[in-house]
Formats: structure tokens, sequence, C-alpha cells
């Protein structure tokens, strides 16, 4: 399943609503498909929003091997140990995996709803083939993806956001915002993968300053 099915489905979208302009927010994998959009050159998108931006798997694999290697000795071998064995669907391997998670994708405890609900219905078999069984392990047909090198070509007004424990590191952020010429950058210092439900208000008070901003330009 190529990205580029997605990015024709996002163009049919704007055609089938008639947004002629409009503000983009991509997450996570959004990113990559915002990215590989803009790189379209789209007319009327007056802004760009990366939030937790994915935008080099190979980078993403050294964030996930570096944050793998902070969890303690007796966890870590706990995941050598199965993936040697080829039981990692087993209890205890899954069980560090969720530990992982809440260092480094919500680390919020309880989850809030929201995040239970869309992890309910996340469409395993796309996961599967395009990432890998978990978010350290990149196998998918995504594992070779990296738009470090075009990120220059983006040139509506573009805002990154990341949270500070985030698996799509600060480290790795800042290379994306200093590609793209003109593009702000904000961490979120309490947050990982979902500043948005860790941080919601000052999510959406750095995200509306940023789209009013842009507005009181255009105009």
């Amino acid at each position: 399943m190529a990205i580029n099915r997605f990015v024709r489905e996002l163009t049919q979208i704007r055609v089938a609503l008639g947004l002629k302009q409009v503000h983009i927010l991509g997450q996570s994998w959004g990113t990559m498909l915002l990215t590989d959009y803009m790189l379209t050159k789209p007319s009327g998108v007056s802004s760009v929003v990366l939030s937790d931006p994915t935008l080099s798997i190979p980078q993403f694999v050294r964030d996930a091997a570096r944050y793998r290697a902070q969890l303690p000795s007796h966890l870590q071998a706990v995941l050598d140990r199965h993936e040697r064995l080829g039981s990692t669907a087993c209890p205890e391997y899954q069980g560090v995996v969720i530990e992982y998670y809440r260092r480094h994708i919500c680390r919020l405890n309880p989850y809030p709803e929201p995040f239970e609900r869309s992890y309910a219905g996340i469409g395993e078999d796309v996961y599967l083939a395009m990432n890998g069984p978990n978010e350290f392990t990149i196998s998918g047909n995504l594992k070779s993806y990296d738009r470090t090198a075009r990120l220059h070509e983006i040139k509506s007004p573009t805002l990154l956001l990341c949270g500070r424990y985030d698996e799509a590191s600060p480290e790795a952020t800042k290379i994306y915002h200093h590609a793209i010429p003109g593009s702000e950058m904000v961490i979120f210092e309490q947050s990982s993968h979902t500043p948005f439900l860790e941080e919601t208000d000052r999510y959406l008070e750095v995200l509306g300053n940023f789209l009013h901003r842009v507005e009181a330009a255009r105009r």
C-alpha cells in the first residue's frame, strides 16, 4: 500500500468538498502524508502544521533504539529474549511495548477516552504493512521513507510541534525545522507523541496563535 494512494485521496477530498483555501495539520504518520502532498505543489494551502513529525524513518529508528536503550535493563532483556524466540505476541513482550508507549506515545494515566478509542479502531493490517509490528520495529513499506533532503521545497508557512519525550524526538524535529525555510517549532515540555491530549490547552493556544498570524499576514 503506497503513500501515493493517500496523497491522491487527500487531493480528491479537497476537490469533493470544494476546499480551495486551507490550513492543513498532519500528525505522526499524517506528517508523511502531508509532506508528500506538499511536494506535489498544491495550490491554496495557507499553512502547514507538522505535529509530532516522522519525516525520516532512518532517523526515527535511531531515536527508537536510543529510547529502547533507556528502558530498565530487565525490560530490555524481555524484548531481546522474545524477539530472539519469535514470541513477540506474548503478554510479557506486549507489556514492555506498553511501557515504551507510556513513555513516548502518551504519558497520561489512565489513557484518555479519545486515545483508547483511536487504538480500538486502528487498521492493524494497514499498520503492519506500512509500519511493522510496533513503534520500534519498522519493517513495513515505509521503512526507507526519508524526505529530509526535499523539505526546503515546502514554501507555505509551517509550524512543527513535538513533545519533550516524543518518539518523534525534539532532535529529529529540529532537523526538519531547520530544513524548512521560515518554519517555526514548539516543544511541549510535559508531553510525548500526543501533546494535543497531554497539554491540550497549550496545544490549542499555540496552534491558534499560529493560524491567526498566518491569516493576518494573508489579509
